[in-house]
């Protein structure tokens, strides 16, 4: 006599029903950015969220950043792989200390991943001079066919967008050589790095009209799980919007008076 199955979780509930609405491939790559606070108001275990992501992607790879420029800066120009952590929220530090296989070696804007890609696309992050060159997972997302999902979290925290500044107009938004930070950053395996970093300008950008702009070409999903909104997008996508309205305007993203914005 076979024993019932485990009943699926509400975590795992919702998540599927994201990937679907979302029409993420699960053999695929999946960057996910969250915000775990109104999941916890509505009773969701940040854990079993964790979890249930790593489980639908199971047979392709998924990235979660885990930015540490709270901890690595010009005042503690240090980056150790496995232990410090993560301040990009609850979600991200759960999974970097227990699913994750792989960190990108930078110091303020590493991701980390599990999965098929996961070594491939983690591995160069370092080797610039900017945290979202042509060499670092954000980088290699669209190549990769990438999708992006924002769970309870808004567009003025999508780094992908960082990508295609540095790519069309790097000296509008990132602080000049002559400014970079050198960091002595250490890998997994207890190999020592100099890693110099030329850090974004603190500057009133306007990320929400790629969002729009997505919207409005019938390439944004949505979805809500209780109180909590999400979106989700192809990298690719919004490479391609971002890079036509920096090669139009190179000043674009910074914010005017009365806009939607928030310093990166």
């Amino acid at each position: 006599m076979s024993s019932a199955s485990a009943p699926i979780s509400r975590e795992r509930r919702l998540v599927e029903s994201m990937l679907d609405r979302m029409a993420v491939r699960r053999d695929g790559v999946l960057l996910v950015h969250s915000s775990f606070r109104q999941f916890g108001l509505d009773g969701y275990d940040a854990g079993a969220m964790v979890e249930a992501l790593a489980a639908a992607m199971k047979g392709g790879t998924l990235l979660l950043p885990t930015m540490s420029w709270r901890f690595a800066n010009s005042k503690h120009p240090f980056f150790d792989e496995l232990e410090t952590p993560s301040n990009a929220g609850v979600m991200t530090e759960i999974f970097r200390t227990r699913h994750a296989s792989h960190r990108s070696l930078h110091p303020s804007h590493s991701l980390a991943g599990v999965g098929a890609k996961a070594g491939e696309m983690l591995a160069s992050h370092h080797l610039d001079d900017t945290p979202c060159s042509a060499r670092s997972p954000f980088g290699m997302l669209a190549g990769n066919e990438a999708a992006v999902a924002l769970m309870g979290i808004g567009m003025d925290c999508c780094t992908l967008i960082h990508h295609v500044e540095e790519a069309v107009a790097i000296d509008r938004y990132l602080k000049p050589p002559a400014e970079a930070v050198v960091y002595a950053c250490r890998d997994r395996g207890g190999r020592a790095h100099t890693v110099r970093v030329r850090h974004h300008k603190f500057l009133p950008r306007d990320y929400w009209q790629f969002q729009d702009m997505l919207a409005e070409r019938r390439l944004l999903a949505t979805f809500r799980a209780g109180n909590s909104a999400c979106v989700g997008f192809r990298a690719a996508d919004m490479v391609r919007v971002v890079r036509e309205t920096l090669q139009a305007r190179p000043d674009a993203i910074i914010a005017a008076d009365g806009q939607r914005y928030r310093l990166m």
